[in-house]
């Protein structure tokens, strides 16, 4: 199973975000995703790629549903398999800066 990472777009270029996953800032690329993204909208991320421009409407249940997975995956016992499927997610995202030769975003945490 495949899983994409909500996140907030906070700057648009021509075919690359810069998206913010729950203050990880990271880039994503603009080929895939299914309409036009702008500040302010939240997108769906599978591997650095947004795939998908999340309604509006379905904002607050998306996001809802992925701090509920990560908040109930503490650690104590077998991981949740969701909750670790975001975490690969974002491991991947890294993964494909590395290879395409991008450097990964400086946060204001990381600086």
């Amino acid at each position: 199973m495949c899983l994409g990472v909500p996140g907030q777009v906070v700057e648009v270029g021509d075919l690359v975000a810069l998206v913010d996953f729950w203050g990880v800032k990271r880039q994503v690329r603009l080929d895939l995703v299914d309409e036009p993204v702008q500040v302010g909208d939240y997108v769906l991320n599978h591997v650095g790629f947004a795939i998908r421009r999340i309604p509006p409407e379905d904002v607050g249940t998306t996001l809802e549903l992925y701090e509920q997975l990560i908040r109930e995956n503490t650690g104590a016992g077998p991981e949740d398999l969701m909750a670790a499927d975001i975490r690969g997610e974002i491991a991947a995202s890294d993964a494909t800066d590395s290879l395409a030769g991008r450097s990964p975003i400086k946060t204001e945490e990381s600086r």
